[in-house]
Order: structure tokens, then C-alpha cells, then sequence
């Protein structure tokens, strides 16, 4: 910290006392330019006990934020400034002197035993003595630098040592190694030049036989050449044979095997076509009895009307594949009805629901168009303010009122319809399916549905 700008008043003797030493101007002729750390240390921490009690008067400027730390903290952080302040301002190294003087006579007996302590005090009171007893501490504390250097270059040295044995006796197991693998690899060397050299001696042998072998080959080859050469093509015709004939086999038994499944399936569809029209018929034939109120023997027994139980339900009227589909969609005035909304979530439920709707009408229509059913299309009418008035084509679009539910308009389309006309229901919905399929309609799953659209 710079000294403070206040005016430095003359330096003048200090006041003497009986029972101490007078103050003069110490700085100006016993205090060295370099104090050494011991001391510098001490006249902190007496300067940092004495700043504390000194009336604002006897403090310098630079001093008084110094006097509000704490007095642990005082020495630590403001001691070269206090050092400074000791140094330079004759009041106040006065006024520290008198309170050594009243609390720690000991800070000012310059012939203490302590030689950092007798080194401070002759400092504060001036004492000639001063500059000796600062070179003996600063003699001292080199001695204690240089010793201390000695012990750790000793330490240093001692560790040194050891690790260079421990490297001579690595070397030593090192050159030992190397010295066996050499005489291994020599021993080994002295086993390969032998096995070359008999290998050298059975690759001239073989050569020679090689060549011998090459002159009769020759010799044999050229009468026998064009006997190799007509059984060769011969071979290559017969082979050329058995492979088109092979190949011919295998196609008629692919032939064969597709003719088969095109009659097992043809019979498959006929069987299927026949029971749905005989399920018609008869469908038909219920309606009519019903129509003229005509029994026939056959209505509910007792036991079909026992309370709190109930029959299985009729799963033959689940279509759940889409060859299925197209078997029910192939019989005629067919009507297909499908559950908007439970169609579309399944198959693109990312898209906004106008979005929705517009794909499966595309989709609704250009299979209406193909099979040349009647398609009825159920949305739900809530949150739709505005029902399109295009209406597409091949595809009637319905738009349930408020407060009702596509759900029941879908059972409301089955009732009206006459019995034995074949209904397809394309929902998900369990219980709109059951409901369907009790009054004689058949229930196909979204999904199946969907995977039939993405042929058309």
C-alpha cells in the first residue's frame, strides 16, 4: 500500500520515560531496507495487537480500515502496510510504543532471549544494536533455508540412490535374459541351417522327378489328346442334356404344385361363397317367416330363457383376415358400413381429423369403385362445425346429430336394414361388433380393413 498523503510531521526524539526507552527516529538509522520475515512478522502482530486500542488520532489514514478487521485477521492481511506505517510514521510508532509499554513490556526488551523478538523490539525504540540484530536473524533464517535445502537435497539424493539400484538390478535381470534368449536363439539357428539344408537336398530330388514326370506326361499326352478332347465334349452334350431336363421337371412341378393350390383355394372360395349364400338364404327365409308371421317350431325353449345367465355368442359372423373380406365384399347388394373414426385412428391417427376423413373417403371410394358395393361412412358429429356438403363418390357419409353417438347410428343402419341382405360392420369397437352380429351382420376389424385398402 502507498504511504499516506497526509503531511509527515518532522521527525523529532521521542519523549522519554523512566521506565523504558526513548523513541527517536528510529527509520531514518537502525531500520534495514529488507526486513527479514521473522521480524517483519512480529512487528505486524504487535502493531495488529496495538491498532485496535489506539484512539483514531494516533492512526493513520491508510490504517483505519486495517483497525476494523478482525484481530486474528489483522497481522495476516494488513501487515505490510502496518510494517510501512511502523516504519514511516513517528506518532504512530510512539503511540504503539507506549502500549507495548502498558500492556507487553516484553515487545520492547531488545535483550530479550528471543532473537526475533529482541531484533523487533530494537527496531520500535531505536536501539543500535538494531541493524546486528536483524543481520543475526536474517543469518539465521538463511541457515534454516540452506539446511532445510541440504535435507531435502540429502532426501532427494538417498531416493535417487535407491532407484538406481533398483535399475542396476533390472538391467542386471535384463542382461541375463538376453544372454540366455542369444545362446536359445543360436541353439535354434544351428537346428534351422540343418533342416535347410536337407530340405534343399529333397527339393533337388523332387525337381528331378518333376522333370522326369513332365517328359512322359508329354509323351503320353500326345497320343492320347484327341480321345480326351472327343469324350470332353461328349460329357459337356450329355450335361447340357440332363440340366434342360432338370429344368424342365422342376417347372412342371412348380406348375403343379400352383395348380393345386389355385384348386384348393378356388374350392376353398366356393365353399366359403356357398355357405354365405346358404347363411343368405337363410337369413332371407328367418325374414320372411317373420315378415308373415309364420312359426316354425323352432323359438325359444325354457331353458334358452333362464334369468341372470346367457349363451355364447354367434363368432362365426368375425371376418378376420382380408381374403375374408373380399369374399363377403363379392356377394351380391353387399353393404358395407364402417366406423369412421375407429378406422382412422387405427390406420393414421397423426393426421388432423379432416385429414383423416378426406384419406379413407379416397380410399372408401376407389374400392366402392372396384367391387361395385354400397359403402356407408359413420363420423362422429361433435366438434364438426361444418359437414362437407361434396359428397363423394360411391360413398354415403353420415355425420351423427349432437348428443348422438356414430356408435348408434351404426346399430341404427343394421335394424333397417331387411334381413338376409349380407352387412359388413368395420369396427374395432367390441361392443358395437357383438351388437352387429346379433342382429345378423358381419364384423370385421379395423385393421383388416385398413390392410384391404392398401391393395385397391
Amino acid at each position: 500500500m502507498p504511504p499516506s498523503s497526509e503531511p509527515v510531521p518532522p521527525t523529532e526524539p521521542g519523549p522519554s520515560h523512566a521506565d523504558g526507552p526513548a523513541v527517536d527516529d528510529a527509520p531514518a538509522r537502525v531500520w534495514p531496507d529488507v526486513l527479514p520475515e521473522p521480524v517483519r512478522a512480529r512487528l505486524a502482530e504487535v502493531a495488529a495487537a496495538a491498532v485496535g486500542a489506539l484512539p483514531a488520532v494516533d492512526v493513520p489514514q491508510q490504517l483505519r480500515p486495517v483497525a476494523r478487521f478482525a484481530p486474528a485477521k489483522r497481522a495476516k492481511l494488513g501487515g505490510p502496510v502496518l510494517v510501512t506505517a511502523l516504519r514511516e510514521h513517528t506518532g504512530f510508532r510512539t503511540a504503539v510504543i507506549e502500549w507495548c509499554r502498558e500492556h507487553k513490556p516484553v515487545c520492547l526488551d531488545p535483550d530479550g532471549g528471543d532473537p526475533v523478538g529482541a531484533a523487533a523490539a530494537a527496531l520500535l525504540v531505536g536501539a543500535e544494536s538494531a541493524v546486528d540484530r536483524v543481520a543475526a536473524v536474517a543469518r539465521r533464517a538463511d541457515d534454516s533455508a540452506l539446511r532445510a535445502e541440504r535435507d531435502h537435497a540429502l532426501a532427494r539424493l538417498v531416493k535417487a540412490e535407491a532407484e538406481l539400484a533398483r535399475v542396476r538390478e533390472r538391467v542386471t535381470a535384463a542382461d541375463e535374459a538376453a544372454d540366455l534368449a542369444r545362446a536359445e536363439g543360436e541353439v535354434e539357428l544351428d537346428r534351422l541351417r540343418k533342416r535347410l539344408r536337407e530340405q534343399g537336398v529333397r527339393l533337388r530330388e523332387a525337381k528331378d522327378d518333376a522333370a522326369a514326370a513332365r517328359a512322359e506326361a508329354a509323351a503320353a499326352s500326345s497320343g492320347v489328346s484327341g480321345q480326351v478332347a472327343a469324350l470332353t465334349e461328349r460329357l459337356d452334350r450329355e450335361r447340357e442334356r440332363a440340366e434342360a431336363a432338370l429344368a424342365r421337371a422342376v417347372r412342371a412341378e412348380a406348375d403343379a404344385a400352383l395348380a393345386r393350390q389355385a384348386a384348393r383355394e378356388a374350392r376353398q372360395a366356393d365353399e366359403v361363397r356357398l355357405a354365405l349364400l346358404i347363411d343368405t338364404v337363410d337369413n332371407a327365409v328367418s325374414g320372411l317367416r317373420r315378415e308373415l308371421m309364420i312359426g316354425d317350431g323352432s323359438g325359444p325353449r325354457p331353458a334358452d330363457l333362464v334369468a341372470g345367465a346367457r349363451t355364447a355368442r354367434d363368432q362365426r359372423r368375425r371376418v378376420d383376415d382380408p381374403v375374408g373380406l373380399d369374399r363377403l365384399l363379392a356377394l351380391p347388394t353387399a353393404h358395407l358400413i364402417v366406423d369412421g373414426y375407429n378406422v382412422t385412428k387405427t390406420g393414421y391417427s397423426d393426421l388432423t381429423l379432416a385429414d383423416q376423413r378426406e384419406r379413407l373417403v379416397r380410399q372408401l371410394s376407389a374400392l366402392a369403385a372396384r367391387t361395385s358395393i354400397e359403402v356407408t361412412l359413420v363420423f362422429d358429429g361433435a366438434g364438426v362445425v361444418v359437414v362437407p356438403v361434396a359428397k363423394p363418390r360411391g360413398v354415403r357419409v353420415i355425420f351423427s346429430d349432437p348428443g348422438v353417438q356414430a356408435d348408434d347410428v351404426i346399430r341404427t343402419l343394421v335394424a333397417d336394414e331387411p334381413t338376409g341382405r349380407p352387412l359388413v360392420v368395420a369396427t374395432s369397437d367390441r361392443a358395437v361388433a357383438e351388437a352387429v352380429r346379433d342382429r345378423g351382420a358381419y364384423s370385421v376389424p379395423s385393421a383388416v380393413l385398413l390392410a384391404r385398402l392398401g391393395r385397391v
